[in-house]
């Protein structure tokens, strides 16, 4: 039996976790937090992990897992491996597309010792086409993908998003591919192989901007902190700070220009349709900063939300974790780990009623839970033991 038991959930899924960096870590956590029994499988030497072991950023992708490590290039360290895939429902992978083959534990592979088992394979560009042996990163993708295209300031050239949304979004979407296999399993009684890439990823992520192209040959261009085509959509200074306000619709608009105390907005020929609005944003903007510059950006976040217009203030980060609403949701939770001692990390964002995620353990060392996977496995202390010696685990 797995000994991480966060939740019920997923507990009776084995995941054997060949990620790194970010897009296949926060895929597999998504298992992790819900308590399937994932089993990080690490290089024998130290390798490149992105970050610090210690690190922030590692220690929030990888909670909730057990850690063994593993020779794969060796033909005794791929026979465990295989013996562990007889045992497991899910193997996550972010490398180069061309390493599993190299390594023998691509799809077809796998599927000769369990054909139940799904492979989930996260690239930078996906598996095959032109671009198939390319290294991914983020930024790249959001380059590729239109991203940087469509944010920032018109004229300031491109920027990137600050956040990895290409990685996480990849990585999500490879969960949710993973969720719909293991439930067309229950029917076919067979696994399959799941795709998703960074690319693809990001062009889902931009949704309606893409289809804009797609739909009617419109090329989308940078607007700023404006939404691209509803307006007033955009972040605004106040007498002390910013805020943004969402006013989408004619009957948004009504109850903006009755907030700002400025009902001749309502009624210009400028203003007075969605279109004129969106076309004439910059001089609408200029009209709302003059208002909004008389207030506090706490006084209007009352105002617009007293009258039902979505609004909020623009947080640093010690703001957000300040914040009542996102302290209410534990957006941060607390575990321990035996050398760091209490850490703060990012908890778990989906929430199920009966069987909810947890932070149940810290980010195992590397190998720590080595000798109590190969025991489960069958295994005995000498053959470990003999493993060890032989620089395979």
């Amino acid at each position: 039996m797995p000994r991480i038991s966060g939740s019920s959930a997923l507990a009776k899924l084995r995941i054997l976790d060949l990620t790194r960096v970010r897009a296949g870590p926060t895929c597999v956590r998504q298992f992790a937090d819900f308590g399937a029994d994932v089993v990080k499988i690490e290089n024998t030497a130290i390798e490149d992990l992105g970050g610090p072991r210690d690190g922030s950023d590692f220690q929030n992708l990888h909670r909730n897992k057990r850690s063994i490590t593993l020779d794969l290039k060796s033909p005794r360290g791929k026979d465990i491996f295989m013996r562990l895939v007889k045992t497991a429902d899910v193997v996550v992978e972010n490398y180069r597309p061309d390493v599993k083959d190299r390594l023998g534990i691509d799809y077809q592979s796998l599927r000769e010792v369990n054909k139940r088992i799904i492979l989930a394979s996260i690239s930078g560009f996906g598996q095959d086409g032109p671009y198939r042996a390319r290294p991914g990163f983020d930024q790249i993708a959001q380059g590729l993908s239109g991203i940087m295209s469509v944010t920032g300031k018109p004229g300031e050239g491109p920027m990137r998003v600050g956040c990895a949304v290409a990685d996480v979004g990849g990585g999500l979407l490879a969960a949710l591919g993973i969720m719909t296999a293991l439930l067309e399993r229950e029917q076919s009684g067979e696994g399959q192989w799941v795709q998703s890439n960074l690319l693809q990823a990001a062009i889902q992520l931009l949704d309606f901007q893409a289809a804009r192209y797609t739909m009617s040959g419109e090329v989308p261009g940078q607007v700023g902190n404006d939404h691209p085509t509803s307006m007033p959509t955009s972040a605004y200074a106040t007498s002390d700070g910013h805020i943004n306000v969402a006013a989408s619709g004619s009957k948004m608009w009504s109850i903006v220009c009755d907030a700002l105390g400025r009902p001749e907005l309502l009624e210009h020929p400028d203003y007075n349709t969605a279109e004129g609005r969106a076309q004439n944003r910059k001089a609408l903007n200029q009209e709302m900063s003059r208002s909004l510059a008389k207030k506090t950006s706490a006084e209007w976040v009352d105002i617009f939300n007293k009258g039902g217009v979505p609004c909020g203030p623009i947080y640093r980060m010690d703001e957000v974790f300040a914040d009542p609403q996102v302290q209410h949701m534990q957006v941060a939770a607390e575990v321990a780990h035996p050398r760091l001692g209490k850490l703060r990390l990012i908890n778990q964002p989906v929430r199920l009623s009966r069987t909810p995620a947890k932070l149940a353990t810290a980010t195992p060392e590397r190998g720590e839970h080595t000798e109590e996977v190969l025991l489960e496995l069958g295994l005995n202390k000498q053959e470990i033991q003999k493993l060890k010696g032989e620089g395979i685990i």
